[in-house]
């Protein structure tokens, strides 16, 4: 069996953000050599996501506002403020889009539905972060 481990990273000028990393995690699958397998690719960090839909501009628009809307940044608004940070929100974020997708890999390519694509989400940019994607097959 074949594996390539590989980290991305990211840094969003903006506390949220949401960037198609479908070419990277392509380039990775091409790079590993499998032909038959899966790709994991997880955000490596507990208010960041991975997660796969469509790349249309108001979709994602869309999707922000539900987040906003669902859990709201609000500064004193969340029990996790007493620990010094202001980030509750982005947690929630989170959960919400889930830490991963697995892809299949077939005939040496991420094996998609129409439309499908994957991204990264940021809830509490500003710095730094990494995305596991981690290739197993023949």
């Amino acid at each position: 069996m074949k594996s390539l481990t590989e980290y991305l990273w990211f840094q969003t000028k903006e506390r949220r953000g949401y960037i198609n990393i479908t070419p990277q995690v392509a380039e990775c699958v091409r790079k590993s050599g499998v032909q038959e397998g899966l790709c994991l690719v997880n955000a490596m960090h507990i208010t960041a996501s991975v997660y796969i839909n469509d790349d249309e501009p108001g979709l994602i628009r869309d999707f922000d506002d539900f987040l906003e809307k669902t859990a709201p940044y609000d500064v004193n608004g969340y029990r996790h403020h007493a620990t010094g940070e202001d980030n509750g929100d982005a947690h929630l974020k989170r959960q919400l889009f889930g830490r991963e997708v697995v892809i299949a890999v077939t005939q040496g390519k991420l094996d998609f539905g129409p439309w499908e694509q994957i991204f990264y989400g940021e809830f509490d940019g500003r710095r730094k972060k990494r995305v596991l994607v981690k290739i197993l097959g023949e």
